[in-house]
């Protein structure tokens, strides 16, 4: 259930994510698409998502491990391209996300007169995160001091609540949305705001500045 729904304060939590290997494994692109039908969800979530919590000492070229692995393994620049452009925002749920890479994937297996493989020593594996979540002890009671505290926010707290929290019920959006819908409307230009908030292609960094100049700018502070 995401964190701090109503009037309750707002509990800041820290996280990080311990990868988990599935046991799953690919060296060609026709094994990468059977063990997508049936990987795990959880596995999807966290190759497009997980990068975000890497350190990153250059831009990556692609912001999901598949395009990244299809590019540097397979040496497929077309399927690279076509996978990196897969914003998972666009989907309502993983298994629409998953259905989209099969058909990509698919499509260029219809193209192609051989199977592109990789080195043994470059197969993907297929892992899954294990989210480990520190409480802060900070508490929000008034929205307003959002405007104080998004900038100090640790890029693992922008995670958990920003991202992380799409996947949890009821209602599959970040954290903040969760806790200031339960305002009375108080703050549903706000919400809007937050929501029009791209996640993908931008690291943790850029996603802190935007929702503190969100909030900044709307709190006058």
């Amino acid at each position: 259930m995401s964190e701090s729904v109503g009037n309750n304060p707002f509990s800041i939590k820290d996280c990080d994510l311990a990868e988990i290997a599935t046991g799953r494994r690919a060296q060609n692109l026709r094994e990468l698409r059977d063990n997508l039908v049936k990987v795990d969800k959880s596995s999807i979530f966290h190759h497009f998502w997980g990068g975000l919590m890497r350190p990153r000492f250059v831009e990556p070229e692609f912001n999901n491990d598949f395009a990244a692995w299809a590019n540097h393994a397979l040496h497929d620049m077309p399927l690279a391209e076509r996978l990196g452009v897969i914003d998972p925002t666009d989907f309502k749920s993983l298994d629409d996300l998953r259905q989209e890479l099969i058909e990509v994937i698919e499509e260029r297996l219809d193209e192609s007169a051989w199977v592109p493989w990789a080195k043994p020593d470059q197969q993907f594996h297929f892992m899954r995160a294990q989210t480990i979540v520190f409480d802060t002890r900070q508490r929000i009671e008034d929205p307003r001091e959002l405007a104080r505290v998004a900038p100090r926010l640790s890029l693992g707290s922008v995670f958990y609540h920003f991202i992380d929290a799409r996947t949890r019920d009821p209602i599959g959006a970040d954290d903040f949305r969760a806790w200031l819908l339960g305002f009375d409307g108080q703050y549903e230009a706000l919400c809007r705001r937050l929501a029009a908030i791209e996640p993908f292609f931008d690291s943790l960094v850029q996603l802190r500045k935007h929702l503190t100049r969100a909030f900044q700018e709307f709190f006058g502070g």
